[in-house]
């Protein structure tokens, strides 16, 4: 159900993790949640990694939402376990070292848009489309669904939330909600050159923004500031920042 492939790359290896349930819309169960949490935090301890792809097997879903047999089974006691599930699978991408990108080529629904939400960036197929369609079922969307109005601004996120209706990529690119849209045929090759640009910083220099931009998104603005001042400082414990500035620098006169 989880299938995750190690790519070795100039500056580093790249986990690329798929659901793996294309039959079923890469579907998120109890045990997919489970094991998508552990691998996740697996990956946490390859000092080498330098970022994550997320995805959905086949072309028709990113991942179509929480299994239906499963919500329609629930009782108070085990809706509280299932949605701490998916609060859990949710903050170990959070909290995931280094960059995610979610690679969305199909339906993003539910639980599928709120684990998008919580990658640190989104590139979709023209052809994706999102929603929250939670209140259609009885039940509101929870959890990282916290995450929209930092995404979209709180009217667009009542709307995801409030209406249930799904919006095209376009949509989303235009509200926030996605940083960028590809034909399927050319999705591969946008992922790759975002990996590309994240493999050319320094890998310190990144997970310390990964570090920064989460702090951003919880506290307030006092202490991000705080933060990022240590932050900066601890960049220059070790020769990297001299060397590339000079690097650049050398660079730069060449160009002249």
């Amino acid at each position: 159900m989880i299938r995750t492939e190690l790519e070795s790359r100039a500056g580093g290896v790249v986990a690329r993790v798929t659901i793996d349930n294309p039959a079923k819309l890469n579907i998120l169960t109890s045990a997919v949640l489970r094991r998508f949490s552990e691998e996740i935090k697996s990956l946490e301890a390859k000092p080498s990694l330098r970022a994550v792809v997320l995805t959905g097997a086949g072309e028709k879903a990113f991942i179509g939402g929480a299994d239906l047999e499963t919500l329609g089974a629930l009782d108070p006691a085990s809706a509280r376990e299932f949605i701490g599930l998916v609060h859990a699978a949710c903050a170990a991408l959070r909290e995931c070292p280094v960059p995610v990108i979610a690679r969305i080529n199909g339906w993003c629904l539910g639980a599928g848009l709120e684990l998008a939400a919580c990658c640190d960036l989104r590139i979709a197929a023209d052809s994706a489309a999102f929603g929250m369609p939670e209140v259609r079922l009885g039940i509101p969307s929870v959890v990282e669904a916290a995450m929209l109005p930092r995404l979209v601004g709180a009217g667009r996120a009542r709307w995801l939330v409030l209406s249930g209706e799904t919006i095209d990529a376009r949509t989303a690119l235009d509200w926030g909600l996605i940083e960028r849209i590809s034909s399927i045929d050319s999705l591969d090759a946008q992922v790759n050159s975002l990996l590309d640009s994240i493999l050319a910083g320094e890998p310190e220099a990144i997970r310390a923004q990964k570090r920064l931009c989460k702090l951003w998104e919880e506290a307030p603005l006092a202490e991000s500031v705080r933060a990022s001042i240590d932050e900066f400082a601890r960049a220059y414990e070790s020769d990297e920042p001299r060397r590339r500035v000079a690097a650049f620098r050398r660079a730069r006169r060449k160009a002249r």
